[in-house]
């Protein structure tokens, strides 16, 4: 017997309301994806036969039509509060003491916390069950209505879960508090999906989430992988909900995600333990959060309790304070960009921050620079912004040690770049090489990036550099790994078998050795030997970014002015980001232990070879693990003379006892 089309659809709406609950709220899912969109085509297929069936609650209307004339203004039910910051645990004893004078006499002393989130606060209204209004907080009295865009969020419930005890939630309006946000992991993903399409990043998950929101188009707002989590109910009667932690039984309840963290405490003491205990495992959440909300327990004390200006008393927001600490600044070193744009980087005693070692830290630029009156000598107070990145708070001028110069950056400019010249174009903040424009800077960095002695793309050379940077296909380094044949396939220079042969160059360059991917990433007094030796001395490409000068200059062949280099560049945003989108396109440079026939020993060629080039006989010393120099000294063991050899050379030799040997025993040897 068929099923009736009504009574089939409801069965089917159920059971998927079932699925989704199982797969958002618990993370114990039952079936497998394809199970569930095979209920959820069968569901679509139903209501495009029979459209008068459609309900509000169908998980198939998630995604509405655009919406044309924004985002129409809505007043709270109740006000949208937000919370006193507090840093540390006096902080919250005071705030404790300040409650317990106002408290009702007989009243429990009951403490509930949970972790802060970070995302975009938003109120569901639901009428007997069905949702019907999302509303951002807006100034807290007044938000503005999301709900087309709300929908879209594939754990929002469009109907409130029936459960036995709780089904009064079901009855009338009842209203679910909580923050829009993006977990970390799918923000990476995201991220990712657009550095390969070739647009820029996004900058973090709480303002991509709130972005989304606003958009016109709901669309688009389903694509992005957006998740609600729910902190409060809202009833007319307030005894409906008489404590916090009740509300968050039944946010369960009624199949709203709520935080699993959340606890009651009885003490102040269990209170400040929960919150010391989240201080480190925070960032291994799967979502931003940089603090907890301590509230009263009982709703009805928290509501005696009243509200101080724009703040209950009955809670605040603990806010892990930004660590900080303090080192002395030993150099200032500028940083070339690939747009040639000068950027200052402060180069200081290792110090850890936020629970990692830093040793540099962006000043930004020149005005940046003068506004701290950082100085070499300074001791400073490093702290890292949104636990990431470290910056420059502000300099200990009582520590300032006596003869410390103010830096004057074009002075600075000049001494260590003295062979190029700076401008600062108007109404920019960042000085920039004169005369070189971007697309010239990007085509040579990019011509070395894929040069012999680096990752020897074929067929990449100047011509088809040019044709791919004028064409914008390229825009740094890490973009050719984003080309596709049917983008070359647009560009005059290629056809099917030269776009085919480049993506096929390219794709075989993803796992380049450390030392050539080093070597050509262009850092400034950086040639071959030396990144083949940090590569032996640091093992990987976070080793080398992570050293500090002086494990630098503990590489033989490394100096101050290389060490200072290296840090400098790998301490620049702009590289880093570089970096990051190399790691997001799947490019890992690989160390290999080298323990050819010629490890240990170093060579100096002379003369022309008739065999090879000097350059493929460095290449084949290299190889085999020996060094390659260019001048003989006290530590080369053979100078390999070929015809027309410099007389100078040959003395040198002879005078540090190096053994010298003709192109045959050359070949022989190798």
């Amino acid at each position: 017997m068929p099923h009736q089309p009504e009574r089939r659809m409801t069965e089917l709406k159920k059971l998927i309301d079932q699925y989704s609950y199982e797969y958002h709220v618990l993370d114990a899912p039952t079936v497998d994806d394809s199970v569930y969109d095979s209920l959820f085509g069968e569901l679509k297929r139903l209501e495009a036969a029979h459209p008068e069936l459609i309900t509000l609650d169908s998980p198939t209307q998630r995604v509405g039509n655009k919406l044309l004339d924004g985002f129409a203004k809505v007043p709270h039910s109740r006000r949208m509060l937000s919370l006193n910051d507090v840093f540390d645990k006096a902080d919250v004893e005071a705030w404790a003491r300040r409650i317990d004078k106002l408290m009702p006499v007989g009243s429990r002393r009951e403490f509930f916390a949970d972790l802060k989130m970070d995302g975009l606060a938003c109120a569901l209204v639901y009428q007997d069950g069905v949702l019907v209004q999302a509303i951002t907080r807006g100034d807290g009295f007044v938000g503005e209505d999301v709900t087309h865009n709300v929908r879209t969020i594939r754990n929002v419930p469009l109907r409130l879960r029936l459960t036995a005890g709780y089904e009064k939630f079901l009855d009338g309006r009842t209203e679910v508090r909580g923050e829009i946000i993006m977990l970390k992991q799918e923000f990476e993903h995201l991220n990712a999906a657009q550095i390969a399409a070739g647009k820029p990043p996004f900058a973090n998950p709480r303002n991509l989430a709130a972005g989304t929101i606003r958009q016109l188009d709901p669309g688009l707002v389903a694509s992005r992988p957006l998740h609600f989590r729910g902190y409060d109910i809202i009833r007319e009667e307030t005894q409906d909900v008489p404590t916090n932690l009740y509300a968050y039984e039944t946010l369960t309840a009624l199949g709203v995600t709520r935080n699993p963290e959340a606890a009651v405490f009885k003490t102040l003491d269990e209170t400040m333990r929960f919150v010391c205990g989240w201080s480190d495992k925070r960032h291994q959440l799967p979502f931003n959060t940089d603090g907890l909300v301590i509230k009263v327990n009982d709703r009805k004390v928290f509501d005696s309790l009243g509200i101080a200006g724009k703040q209950p008393r009955g809670a605040v927001a603990y806010k892990y304070a930004a660590e900080q600490a303090t080192t002395v600044v030993r150099d200032i070193v500028i940083s070339i960009g690939r747009t040639g744009a000068a950027t200052p980087v402060a180069v200081f005693d290792p110090v850890k921050v936020a629970g990692t070692t830093v040793q540099h830290a962006s000043l930004h630029n020149a005005d940046e620079i003068s506004r701290l009156d950082v100085r070499r000598g300074d001791t400073v107070v490093i702290f890292k912004a949104g636990d990431i990145i470290p910056q420059v708070e502000r300099v200990i001028v009582e520590l300032r040690p006596e003869g410390a110069r103010k830096i004057n950056y074009e002075q600075e400019l000049a001494r260590q770049y003295s062979g190029l010249q700076f401008e600062r174009p108007d109404g920019e903040a960042v000085y920039r090489v004169k005369g070189r424009t971007d697309p010239i800077i990007l085509k040579r960095s990019l011509c070395h990036f894929a040069s012999k002695g680096a990752l020897d793309i074929d067929t990449l050379g100047e011509k088809n550099v040019s044709a791919l940077v004028d064409t914008y296909l390229v825009r740094d380094l890490a973009d050719i790994y984003t080309l596709s044949v049917e983008q070359l396939l647009t560009v005059d220079r290629f056809a099917e078998i030269s776009a085919h042969k480049l993506i096929d160059a390219i794709a075989a360059k993803k796992t380049p050795r450390l030392e050539r991917f080093v070597y050509g990433l262009g850092i400034r007094h950086v040639g071959i030997q030396t990144a083949i030796d940090l590569s032996a001395k640091f093992g990987s490409l976070a080793g080398i970014a992570d050293a500090t000068i002086d494990q630098l200059t503990e590489v033989d062949g490394v100096g101050m002015v290389v060490a200072e280099s290296v840090v400098a560049w790998f301490g620049d945003s702009d590289n880093r980001t570089l970096l990051k989108k190399f790691k997001l396109l799947h490019v890992h440079p690989i160390h290999q232990q080298n323990n050819g026939q010629l490890k240990g020993l170093s060579f100096v060629v002379t003369g022309s070879l008739v065999s090879m080039s000097r350059d493929e006989a460095a290449e084949r010393i290299r190889t085999l693990g020996g060094i390659f120099q260019t001048s003989v000294g006290k530590d080369t063991d053979y100078l390999v003379a070929g015809e027309k050899v410099g007389a100078n050379k040959l003395a040198k030799a002879k005078k540090f006892h190096v053994t010298i040997i003709d192109e045959a025993a050359f070949r022989a040897m190798i």
